[in-house]
């Protein structure tokens, strides 16, 4: 017998009624649960000798946990856990335990959650409104992530840099790194600090994150102890070539702490500078000229351009060509290693686009945090960056060798002569 049903469910203001992520939800919850089933049963056939007196399994499933909700980037999603029970334990000390991988006993959100929130701090919004901006990303439902999971996340997070700072780097080999301050604002402008990065690529064209610490507006003293710690932890081989912008504190304290290291000068940083020094009216057209000068095909053609740059531009706008070319060798000196590498070299590039989100922050949020918990913020947006940074292109080439600063440095090369004649 059919009823007709006269009850129309009525949707709260703040709710969306969305079915395909109820749909996503769905599958998700199938999908772990399947995961973790096949995870337990793995764990129990790893531990199928072990035995009773009498010959059963020592270990076997003993139901599930009691079902929780799991925070993800498409909102709740309800698991249970799986219990393994050992029958043969005679107490704690040799109880077998089943721990997931997948789902570990005190989870109550994804990791991709939690390096959610410094991207939200570096945004803009602050420890009060993180619940508001969750709650508009994952829905009301979200008791997880409250403003209180900073003090917890940020005690975690300063066991892991402690642990990135002192990392052995005896068996690294670098053969460019890039450098460059960052500021943050909205924190620790006042303090005229800022944060001090070195990112560096290896002979097989990957890029690492290999010095971050606070400064002191990229003073070369700063930049000497950033330099003076990584050498400490076995860095011995100097970089091929150094990339970054003017600021001097950064090239006198390579020069000292890893002589023979070449000098690439931003062209990014150098095209404004320059810019800077003639009105709007040209600035069009000599930008133009410039990128004539760093997107030459060989250094002869490029030295060309600045020769023709000069002779078009000294007579009325000497202080912008001045400007050029006092660092022309610096700015041309990528021409000196792989093709493949130049678009990388070229400019600070590497840097400028992780931090863009930072470097460009001018609103002071409400919630105030301290340099510390800033930094630590910063080094995990970082570390979460690192894995999608673009790899060197002509990958496993080494760079070409250059008087003082080869790659060989450090490995001894044993030369046989051919035996004369009888």
């Amino acid at each position: 017998m059919n009823e007709t049903i006269n009850i129309v469910r009525l949707r709260q203001p703040d709710e969306i009624d969305d079915p395909l992520t109820d749909v996503l939800r769905s599958g998700a919850r199938k999908l772990l649960a399947q995961a973790i089933e096949m995870e337990a049963e793995a764990f129990l056939a790893e531990m199928k000798d072990l035995k009773l007196a009498d010959g059963r399994d020592r270990l076997v499933r003993h139901g599930h946990a009691p079902e929780r909700s799991i925070q993800t980037g498409i909102g709740p999603v309800p698991v249970s856990r799986v219990k393994v029970r050992d029958r043969g334990a005679t107490g704690e000390a040799d109880r077998v335990r089943f721990s997931s991988s997948i789902l570990p006993k005190w989870a109550r959100r994804t990791r991709s959650l939690d390096a959610l929130l410094p991207v939200l701090y570096l945004r803009g919004v602050s420890t009060g409104d993180f619940q508001d901006a969750l709650a508009a990303l994952l829905g009301k439902e979200a008791p997880n992530l409250s403003p209180s999971v900073i003090t917890r996340l940020t005690a975690q997070w300063g066991i892991e840099y402690d642990r990135w700072q002192k990392r052995d780097l005896s068996a690294r080999r670098y053969v460019y790194v890039w450098a460059d301050g960052v500021y943050l604002q909205a924190r620790m402008e006042d303090h005229a600090e800022c944060m001090l990065v070195l990112i560096g690529a290896t002979p097989e064209g990957k890029k690492e994150l290999v010095g971050f610490q606070t400064g002191i507006r990229e003073s070369a003293q700063s930049w000497r102890e950033l330099l003076a710690d990584v050498k400490r932890r076995g860095l011995k081989i100097a970089p091929d070539l150094a990339v970054g912008d003017g600021a001097l504190g950064f090239w006198k304290a390579l020069d000292e702490l890893l002589p023979g290291t070449k000098h690439q000068r931003c062209w990014v940083h150098k095209t404004a500078n320059v810019l800077n020094k003639v009105p709007k009216s040209v600035q069009a057209g000599m930008k133009t000229d410039l990128r004539e000068i760093f997107s030459a095909p060989n250094r002869a053609s490029a030295e060309t351009a600045i020769a023709v740059f000069v002779e078009k531009y000294d007579a009325k706008y000497g202080k912008a060509v001045d400007c050029l070319t006092k660092d022309q060798n610096a700015l041309l000196a990528f021409y000196d290693f792989p093709a493949e590498h130049w678009d990388h070299l070229r400019t600070s590039n590497p840097i400028e686009s992780v931090f863009a989100t930072v470097r460009h922050r001018t609103v002071r949020t409400k919630g105030s945090l301290s340099s510390k918990t800033a930094r630590l913020m910063v080094f995990k947006l970082v570390m979460a960056a690192a894995r999608t940074w673009r790899r060197l292109k002509g990958q496993n080439q080494l760079p070409k060798l250059i008087a003082g600063a080869s790659f060989l440095d450090g490995i001894e090369v044993i030369e046989t002569k051919p035996q004369s004649a009888a």
